[in-house]
């Protein structure tokens, strides 16, 4: 492939490891989310959960400057859209009555992993803008020349989603719920915001542990070791296995283990134990700044230990911590009533095919003007009272 800008070469590459780690991370930063980390990647694709079997085939997008790698972005050229969480099975289901092949279509984003974070990563030093555009150009036409159907920018930052936009591929607003910390300074800061009743409710949620003999902590640091990523394996399982045909297992136990070992920084468990055994818990990841759900999973059915264990154990701690977000992960409008804001997230489209593209712009210009009223009808149902309370 010819050169995409001035003295670049763009390698394409069929594993993350075929980068060192060094070289990679030096572009995300020490302050990146997880999701774009080498570590992270590597454990994707080095258990078998994203891998060319699993439809999940590697061809990551990286610019050089002789040895000096300056730019990349983390692609994979998909054989479904399973995985993704910006659903787009209707558009495939377009497809398959036009007669087009949907698949395979180039995703540019991290598998299986529902959060944004910056999908063009630029090393220190360089021009961003230039390389921004560098890394749009070689996606398209690596998209093209490998037969792919369509490009997909998933979870981009709202900068890189406009300019993706700006270069002439549709830009899509879905709906996350985020918890935001406006300076609480306790949990009981968090509980003021509701009305009483709302307040009592909450309460009642966390408190039906302590009556069921439930205590719920977080494991992190030097105390994580095998069995704990074993066993957060075996919640992702028992979650998928509740979910009928949309739970398909695509995780192996083996990216947890390799995750806990490469990331034990930045991987916590919280883990509800009663009687002495652990009967559910959820898998997070940390930064200084957000905390991100992953997964949830149970081997005993308690009323409101989801809300405990998921949602409200995890936004004390983040008060405590001092983060200022927490993402729990993809849908899910019953955190609305337990504080959890409607935020905007992104993504960025271009099908090859003139006819489809320009359905599925005229989809995304319809589903936009229903994006207003449902980010109030939430506000409404959150109800929150303005922070800081007069006064303070």
């Amino acid at each position: 492939m010819e050169p995409v800008a001035a003295n670049l070469r763009l390698r394409l590459l069929e594993s993350i490891t075929d980068v060192s780690a060094t070289d990679w991370d030096a572009l995300t930063g020490p302050a990146a989310p997880p999701f774009v980390r080498h570590a992270w990647l590597a454990a994707m694709e080095e258990s078998g959960s994203a891998t060319k079997e699993t439809g999940w085939e590697p061809q990551h997008l990286t610019l050089w400057r002789g040895k000096k790698l300056v730019a990349a972005s983390p692609a994979y050229r998909k054989h479904h859209s399973m995985g993704e969480y910006i659903y787009d099975f209707a558009w495939a289901g377009a497809a398959e009555r036009l007669g087009i092949e949907y698949y395979p279509k180039l995703v540019v984003g991290a598998p299986l992993s529902p959060a944004t974070s910056a999908r063009f990563l630029i090393a220190p030093g360089e021009d961003v803008p230039t390389l921004r555009l560098a890394l749009i150009q070689a996606a398209v036409e690596s998209a093209k020349e490998s037969g792919c159907s369509s490009v997909h920018f998933l979870y981009p930052l709202e900068e890189e989603a406009a300019l993706l936009e700006e270069q002439g591929l549709a830009r899509r607003i879905t709906l996350q719920f985020h918890w935001k910390n406006p300076g609480y300074r306790s949990y009981d800061d968090y509980l003021s915001r509701f009305d009483s009743k709302r307040r009592s409710q909450l309460k009642r949620e966390r408190g039906a542990a302590a009556t069921q003999g439930i205590t719920v902590r977080t494991v992190r640091g030097a105390e994580l070791g095998l069995e704990h990523a074993r066993r957060a394996y075996r919640f992702y399982e028992a979650t998928c296995a509740s979910r009928g045909p949309w739970g398909q297992v695509q995780l192996t136990e083996d990216f947890f283990v390799r995750a806990f070992q490469a990331m034990p920084e930045q991987v916590e468990l919280v883990q509800a134990e009663r009687g002495g055994e652990v009967i559910a818990g959820a898998f997070n990841l940390v930064t200084a700044e957000r905390l991100y759900g992953r997964y949830w999973g149970c081997f005993e059915e308690h009323p409101f230990l989801h809300f405990h264990v998921c949602l409200y154990h995890s936004v004390e701690e983040s008060i405590q911590a001092g983060r200022q977000v927490f993402e729990p992960g993809a849908g899910g409008e019953h955190k609305i009533s337990r504080g959890f804001e409607p935020t905007a997230v992104h993504s960025a489209h271009l099908i090859f095919h003139r006819t489809l593209d320009r359905a599925v712009r005229d989809f995304l210009h319809r589903e936009h003007a229903h994006l207003s009223p449902a980010v109030e009808q939430a506000e409404q149902l959150a109800g929150l009272k303005p922070w800081p309370p007069p006064g303070r």
